[in-house]
Order: C-alpha cells, then sequence, then structure tokens
C-alpha cells in the first residue's frame, strides 16, 4: 500500500515538472506567429504540387487537343450545371483515353476554360490518384 502512493506521489510530480517545461517553452515562443496562406479556390487539387506554382505549368500555355473539340461550347459553364447527357459525352471522351493522358486532358480542359462536370471530376480524381500512386 505504501508502494502505491509512493508511485502516486511520484506521478503527480513528474505532471508538475512536464507542466513547468511546458509552460517555459510556451513563454519563450515568439509573440508572432507565422502567416497562415489563404487556401486558393482555382488550383484544381489533382496535383501533389499544384500545378499554378510549377514552372514547367507555366511552361504548358499551350492547348492540346484529345479528339475533344466539341467540349469547346462548354467553355465558361459551372461544374453543377451539366446535365447528365452532357456529363456522358464527357465521360466518353475520359474512358476512351490512356490513363497517363488524363492529367494533360484535364489540363488542356483548364487552359480552355471548361470545367469538367462535378460527378465526372470524383472519377478523373480517381484515376489520377490510382496513376501517382496516392
Amino acid at each position: 500500500m505504501l508502494l502505491a502512493i509512493y508511485i502516486v506521489i511520484a506521478l503527480v510530480a513528474l505532471g508538475l515538472v512536464a507542466a513547468g517545461f511546458g509552460w517555459m517553452r510556451y513563454r519563450r515562443m515568439p509573440a508572432d506567429k507565422p502567416a497562415v496562406s489563404p487556401v486558393d479556390m482555382e488550383c484544381c487539387g489533382q496535383h501533389e504540387v499544384c500545378e499554378k506554382e510549377s514552372l514547367l505549368a507555366a511552361l504548358s500555355k499551350q492547348i492540346e487537343y484529345y479528339n475533344d473539340e466539341e467540349l469547346d461550347r462548354f467553355r465558361g459553364r459551372r461544374a453543377d450545371a451539366y446535365t447528365q447527357e452532357e456529363s456522358e459525352e464527357f465521360r466518353e471522351i475520359l474512358y476512351t483515353m490512356r490513363s497517363e493522358e488524363v492529367a494533360g486532358w484535364v489540363r488542356s480542359l483548364q487552359l480552355r476554360a471548361v470545367e469538367l462536370p462535378e460527378d465526372v471530376r470524383d472519377e478523373v480524381l480517381l484515376i489520377v490518384g490510382e496513376r501517382r500512386g496516392l
């Protein structure tokens, strides 16, 4: 019984010492916190590093078509404004290309100001994620 009391006292003392060190460390921290940058809503989120910040992406401003010129008629349309039939057009093109072409196709659509339909975007994210081993 006496041993249990010593153990409890030792644990309480150890906790107080740890709290003291934590308090001292907190007091020594600089008052100015690092600035948090806001989330960029224009980044597509399909890459580990956003292509907007990549030097290679700055070079790839030339639009490459993947036999999808007909999708240009959707330029400027919001992702949630597509009908089921229109989404199927995107899906048909998506599933006729090789998986290594999907990221380039999405980049081409971005350069052409064509947003993917929401339901197709989820499928694209899965394909790109599998391709990159995420």
